[in-house]
């Protein structure tokens, strides 16, 4: 039987096309995949992250870690207040400006976001993958910052005098990547900062970019940064040109 260009596309993306029908419904597998997909989904969200597993696989890459918090207590009050989640609470300030190392090239925290399983699997492994691709003379401690938001590493980034903050983050779980982790990357991070300031590499996991990719991309665009001393908009992300696209 020939295939419409639906299935033909089918093979190209995990979206949910081409599923067939039973009468004027889906078929039953389907519905059930639906279901479960819509499960894990709901199950990423309420995840927290693992401290004791992160700190443990840092010290195996040669990586002390320190652990902060937002201004959020619960998971719940972290959906409910995203706001909250960009600022530190009080014992997390006095904790990293007690740092001794106060002139950071860059520094790499891990998020929990809005699916902390996914820095649960990919941080540490992605983060391997990236420190031998790096010419740098300082890089801060891992920070774990739970309940965190993005722009926490702002926060973070300007009390360690960081010329850049990473931020590992759990991606907002879609119905076929319930553990998707983004990377953004800041020069300059201040508190006040906002989105535009930004780059960002997303869907970093098993089914979309590889760790060794996006390593290889985080570690461009940060030279980038060093070099023009800018990030965001106004920082041009012509990677794929120089490297994929030749």
């Amino acid at each position: 039987m020939e295939l419409d260009d639906w299935h033909i596309l089918k093979k190209y993306t995990n979206a949910r096309i081409a599923l067939g029908r039973s009468g004027n419904s889906l078929p039953t597998n389907k519905v059930l995949e639906f279901r479960m997909a819509h499960a894990l989904a709901k199950d990423a969200i309420s995840t927290e992250l693992d401290i004791l597993n992160l700190a443990e696989d840092a010290k195996k890459i040669s990586f002390d870690s320190i652990l902060v918090q937002s201004q959020i207590s619960n998971r719940i009050d972290y959906l409910k207040n995203p706001n909250n989640g960009r600022l530190l609470n009080e014992i997390s300030i006095k904790k990293l400006k007690d740092w001794p190392e106060k002139k950071i090239t860059l520094s790499i925290i891990i998020a929990d976001g809005l699916s902390a399983e996914a820095v649960n699997l990919h941080a540490i492994k992605l983060i391997a993958h990236l420190i031998p691709k790096l010419k740098l003379k300082t890089i801060s401690p891992i920070i774990l910052a739970k309940y965190g938001r993005v722009a926490i590493s702002d926060e973070i980034g300007e009390i360690l005098n960081s010329s850049i903050a990473l931020v590992l983050i759990g991606e907002r779980p879609g119905l076929s990547s319930p553990t998707s982790m983004g990377a953004y990357i800041t020069y300059n991070p201040k508190k006040g900062n906002t989105d535009e300031k930004r780059n960002c590499i997303s869907n970093i996991q098993i089914e979309g970019l590889s760790y060794e990719f996006a390593a290889m991309k985080l570690a461009y665009l940060i030279d980038e940064m060093l070099f023009k001393k800018l990030s965001g908009v106004d920082l041009k992300d012509d990677f794929s040109d120089k490297y994929i696209n030749k």
